[in-house]
């Protein structure tokens, strides 16, 4: 009897062996994956919405520097600079992915005064989903 208590004892302070430690780490691995896969696309959405709101930004930093320069807006060569001033910090922003806005003045889609580009994510013209472009003048869907 006495035995048989001594190896329960010792069971019992052996603590995990090498396969359930491997086995936890699988299962919090999984769960990992998991949600980076379900957080990336709620960032990436979150994205999009900042760099939407910075071109927002851009727009009354924009209309402020019309209205100081008789509703004159800076050209495509002055670019965004020209309006520094109008910008907290004096800076230009960038959009979320730290990407520089593009700046065309006048606007080439429609009777714009200007447009704001923002390449997304990947920082190229064109792609999909996260890395779709970004346009001052299209409505987010």
């Amino acid at each position: 009897m006495n035995r048989t208590r001594l190896s329960l004892r010792h069971r019992r302070r052996q603590g995990m062996s090498l396969v359930e430690i491997m086995i936890v780490i699988a299962i919090i691995g999984v769960l990992m994956t998991v949600i980076a896969v379900n957080v990336t696309g709620y960032l990436d959405d979150a994205n999009a919405s900042a760099t939407r709101i910075s071109m927002g930004n851009i727009d009354k930093a924009l209309i402020a520097y019309s209205a100081k320069h008789k509703g004159r807006y800076p050209s495509t060569a002055e670019g965004l600079d020209a309006a520094k001033k109008y910008f907290p910090n004096n800076e230009v922003p960038t959009d979320a992915w730290g990407g520089p806005f593009q700046y065309f003045s006048p606007g080439t889609h429609g009777q714009r005064d200007y447009e704001i580009i923002s390449l997304g994510k990947d920082g190229k013209e064109g792609g999909e989903e996260a890395n779709a472009d970004i346009y001052s003048w299209v409505a987010p869907e």
